[in-house]
């Protein structure tokens, strides 16, 4: 579906999760590669495999949040393969710890934001320079749904330093429309690696999840990675500061049932087409009582003039 023969492709965060995925998708389709990450071990690793798949590639360790980290990246890049045509500005970092924002520390936020926000803005400036000298390029930032909207496993410094990539890509992609490089995002919403499959279906994540997005399903990487590689690609040609949401539908949504809603009950003669979801709460002890409908429209009324008597 996508052609990159021979264009270069830089992705931060390449070591392991998307950043892995995207080289070797973006290897298989014909792309020269420059990968960063901070373990130079597991990046190597992943350069490797796609040398395996025919590509060039040029493997830098460095952190995002070190501006001469990121220049010393970009010029050897530049230096070995010649240019830049995309980049995927892919690292970041979360908090597991699920802290509240009242008792985050500053250290934590901070940190969160100088990889996710920071660090991409840097690499967007120097990376972005290059292909307006150029006067072609790509950049996708990966964003997040906590960029465009609050949950209840949000985290604050997260979801600060999303919503700033977000307006980024909404700046910087206006900004260079008319000097040929476009800025996009991806938004993905829940979705799952190899690596993290076992421990979500073993803590039952996966079914929490599932159950309060509308496609009822967590998201799976080649979803994520056909996105990215479209807004990379010369098919999104006419394409800028736009967020692509891959996330089964969650931001669209202003609430997703985990039990059946009870009007799926009350109209018998014309039911619901049936769905595979199995509800993760049991129905209250409220929903019996409204099961047969709304008095007067689902059933007859109580005469008021017999209860009278």
């Amino acid at each position: 579906m996508f052609d990159f023969n021979k264009k270069v492709v830089l992705i931060t965060g390449a070591s392991y999760g998307f950043g892995e995925q995207f080289a070797y998708a973006f290897a298989e389709a014909g792309a020269n590669l420059i990968l960063t990450a901070r373990s130079e071990a597991a990046l190597q690793a992943v350069g490797n495999s796609c040398q395996s798949k025919g590509a060039e590639v040029v493997v830098v360790a460095g952190d995002v949040s070190v501006e001469a980290d990121v220049k010393r990246v970009i010029e050897l890049g530049i230096a070995d393969l010649g240019r830049i045509d995309v980049l995927i500005n892919n690292a970041g970092i979360a908090d597991p710890r699920g802290v509240c924002a009242e008792q985050f520390d500053t250290e934590t936020f901070n940190q969160i934001l100088s990889v996710d926000l920071i660090g991409a803005f840097i690499y967007a400036r120097e990376c972005g320079r290059h292909m307006l000298e150029r006067g072609s390029g790509s950049i996708v930032n990966i964003c997040s749904i906590m960029a465009s909207g609050s949950n209840e496993n949000n985290v604050i410094a997260y979801s600060a330093a999303k919503g700033g990539l977000l307006n980024m890509t909404y700046q910087m992609g206006t900004e260079w429309a008319d000097r040929g490089v476009r800025v996009n995002s991806v938004s993905p919403g829940f979705v799952v690696t190899e690596m993290t499959r076992p421990m979500l279906e073993a803590m039952g994540m996966d079914k929490w999840i599932s159950s309060r997005t509308p496609m009822r399903r967590l998201g799976e990487v080649q979803e994520v990675t056909n996105a990215v590689m479209f807004l990379a690609s010369d098919l999104a040609s006419y394409i800028t500061g736009v967020d692509l949401l891959v996330d089964g539908g969650t931001n669209a949504s202003n609430g997703t049932f985990q039990i059946p809603p009870i009007h799926h009950q009350w109209n018998q003669d014309k039911p619901m087409v049936p769905t595979d979801y199995e509800p993760v709460q049991p129905r209250p002890d409220w929903y019996q009582a409204l099961e047969a409908g709304i008095p007067g429209l689902h059933y007859p009324a109580p005469d008021p003039a017999g209860e009278a008597e």
